[in-house]
């Protein structure tokens, strides 16, 4: 309606100015051929000019409405604040400002504190907890680990603004399965160069024979995609950086042999592993440097971030000897990064890929990534966990979903244009009661 009433009033304006200049140039012409008494030649070309200003006047003027009025839309759109470099750069806007209720966000805060996650606090101590019933050999640390001494630490982003922040959330820590959300990016930055045709390709198209590996080659595993491998789906068989596909506490092979791709789930550090090395075969470069250039550096992230590798995941690529990139924390390495960094990555999510107005990472990349696995629809791809059915977080919109990884998530979501980061606390009825104290604080 704005737009027409713009319009409206642009036509009339444009109009009365059509108007107006017609009699000025009438009476001017008029003054000069009466006084000055051309020849015929002379006075048509004065009559073409007169017409000819008039015209572009007119034009000029309307051209000029059209730009104001695009101009006034333009900032009556609401959008969201994207943070430039610097965690202290960050604007900050009071719960109030955010149109959030204060005493339910304090609420929230004060919920976590008092629900830290029961993980241990020694991080060989908990890996070893986590790999309780497995053979020696895949209970073997091959990354390194570092101790969570800082205890529960969180942030909340309202349209981009942090509306809330508490603990020491500047404190680099293991962020342990959130690492599956990079390998995520990083496909997508593959996916985007068009390194790979289809994610529903099969991996040995892509990696056949390369840097003296063959373990896409049997029958089987011909079959397992690259769609399969980021859903958990892929049943593949192998061993990666020394961890036999096997290497799991949730699976025993003896009681459960393995599965047509696609057909079956498990929850699998070495498969991801696996995908992670696949993605370097074909990128050519090791992820932490691709993910620096192409989202961390653009997304203003810190320094301070390091992609933890294995100890023994070195391969020779093209000549130059690369470190493959951890999946998770179960064996070491991870994502190590700090909690302002996790939340521009929860942005970057929420944008689904956009950053100030760029395209980092194509749109439908991230649209498949919150699409339900068919034999799982509460899981997209790797460490997508979707809110379908709302059993997640009830009070949650449908559409929500969050990375998450031991103590670490990254709560998304965009109806409410909110990012929550909350780090050492307790999963579960905890978390859900957390999330849903924020979300009814919002007015």
């Amino acid at each position: 309606m704005s737009r027409l009433n713009s319009f409206i009033r642009g036509s009339v304006q444009v109009e009365l100015l059509s108007t107006f200049y017609s009699k000025v140039n009438h009476r001017i012409i008029n003054k000069v051929v009466c006084r000055v008494n051309p020849p015929p030649a002379i006075k048509s070309t004065f009559l073409m000019m007169a017409l000819l200003f008039s015209s572009s006047l007119i034009i000029t003027v309307n051209a000029d409405l059209s730009y104001k009025d695009s101009e006034s839309a333009q900032k009556t759109t609401p959008d969201t604040y994207f943070p430039g470099y610097g965690y202290h750069n960050w604007q900050r806007i009071s719960p109030e400002e955010a149109g959030m209720d204060p005493v339910l966000i304090n609420e929230a805060i004060e919920l976590s504190k008092r629900s830290e996650t029961s993980i241990p606090k020694q991080a060989e101590l908990a890996i070893q907890q986590w790999r309780t019933g497995n053979e020696d050999t895949h209970r073997s640390i091959i990354g390194p680990v570092k101790d969570h001494d800082a205890g529960v630490n969180g942030m909340i982003i309202k349209d981009g603004y942090i509306v809330a922040e508490w603990g020491d959330v500047e404190r680099v820590d293991m962020s342990y399965s959130v690492t599956k959300s990079f390998i995520t990016l990083v496909m997508g930055v593959a996916m985007d160069r068009g390194l790979v045709d289809s994610e529903h390709d099969p991996v040995y198209k892509h990696i056949r024979g390369q840097d003296e590996l063959d373990d896409f080659s049997s029958e089987h595993n011909r079959k397992v995609t690259w769609d399969h491998l980021l859903r958990m789906t892929s049943e593949w068989e192998g061993e990666v950086w020394g961890k036999p596909w096997h290497a799991e506490g949730r699976r025993n092979p003896r009681d459960l042999p393995l599965q047509e791709p696609g057909t079956f789930q498990v929850y699998s550090n070495v498969t991801s592993a696996r995908l992670a090395l696949a993605i370097m075969q074909v990128l050519r470069q090791p992820l932490p440097k691709v993910l620096r250039e192409n989202v961390m550096d653009p997304i203003g992230a810190s320094t301070t971030w390091r992609w933890k590798g294995y100890d023994n995941a070195w391969i020779e690529i093209d000549g130059q000897m690369m470190q493959g990139s951890s999946s998770g924390g179960g064996w070491g390495g991870s994502m190590w990064i700090n909690t302002p960094d996790l939340a521009r990555v929860g942005l970057l999510t929420l944008k689904q890929g956009e950053w100030d107005g760029k395209q980092l990472i194509s749109r439908e990349w991230f649209e498949k990534a919150e699409t339900p696995t068919p034999i799982r629809d509460d899981r997209g791809f790797i460490n997508w966990n979707l809110n379908t059915g709302r059993k997640a977080v009830p009070k949650a919109p449908e559409t929500a979903f969050f990375h998450s990884g031991s103590g670490n998530r990254i709560y998304v979501d965009r109806e409410n244009n909110l990012v929550v980061v909350i780090r050492w606390m307790q999963t579960g009825d905890a978390f859900r009661e957390f999330i849903g104290k924020i979300i009814d604080s919002i007015e």
